[in-house]
């Protein structure tokens, strides 16, 4: 089962999150709580996937990305927004988000997504992934910094960062590449070490910087 924590001030986003995951058989929501409960619940019931709400009026769903990406066995943390050009959206996804959900998203599709985060993919609502591959950094094209950093890489690290922009889980990966999931999750910690990053979506960014996401990749990556 993936244990699932939502988080989000209004109590019947609350309520629909949980009845819409609860209707797969391989998901569980542990728990849903307004902001303020959010850390101490992530202690006690160790969630393995938290949808955290980004703006909250008791507490800001940054300062509690924060909290849970400091915890010795952190979860994988995606934020929800109502808005697709959500101002913070940079801030989340350099401080280790591993996604960035609109709350109007397809229900149907949100079981899946949260497959993908439990199994160490990433996920971005579409029009978020337009903004952030789009460059939210700035408009330039291969940034110096970021070729230089992807030269560090082995030809097939590089080939798994490219699908890991493609969004893909280590699985998928794997089928892809014809390798095990376990010899992926190496290279995958490889590549992050080498890129001096936390999380996918940041390598992803720099894939992008460094032009090695064909177009047809940046428009479809999440």
């Amino acid at each position: 089962m993936i244990r699932v924590l939502v988080v989000d001030d209004e109590a019947l986003i609350r309520t629909g999150f949980t009845h819409i995951l609860e209707t797969a058989d391989d998901i569980e929501v542990v728990a849903a709580v307004p902001g303020g409960q959010a850390v101490r619940t992530v202690r006690e019931l160790r969630p393995d996937v938290v949808l955290l709400d980004i703006r909250m009026p008791d507490v800001d769903g940054l300062t509690i990305l924060a909290d849970l990406r400091r915890m010795p066995q952190a979860p994988v943390v995606a934020m929800l927004t109502t808005f697709d050009t959500d101002e913070y959206v940079a801030t989340a996804l350099r401080s280790g988000a591993a996604g960035f959900l609109l709350k109007d998203t397809d229900p149907e599709q949100f079981p899946h997504l949260v497959r993908t985060l439990a199994e160490g993919g990433t996920v971005l609502s579409s029009k978020v992934t337009r903004l952030v591959v789009g460059g939210y950094l700035d408009n330039s094209v291969r940034e110096p910094a970021a070729v230089r950093l992807t030269t560090r890489l082995t030809e097939r690290e590089r080939a798994v960062l490219v699908l890991m922009a493609e969004g893909l889980a280590n699985a998928e990966i794997g089928e892809r590449l014809h390798l095990s999931t376990g010899t992926i999750k190496g290279h995958v910690t490889s590549v992050l070490g080498k890129l001096r990053v936390s999380s996918r979506v940041q390598a992803a960014l720099i894939a992008e910087r460094a032009g090695l996401l064909a177009p047809s990749q940046e428009e479809d990556a999440r």
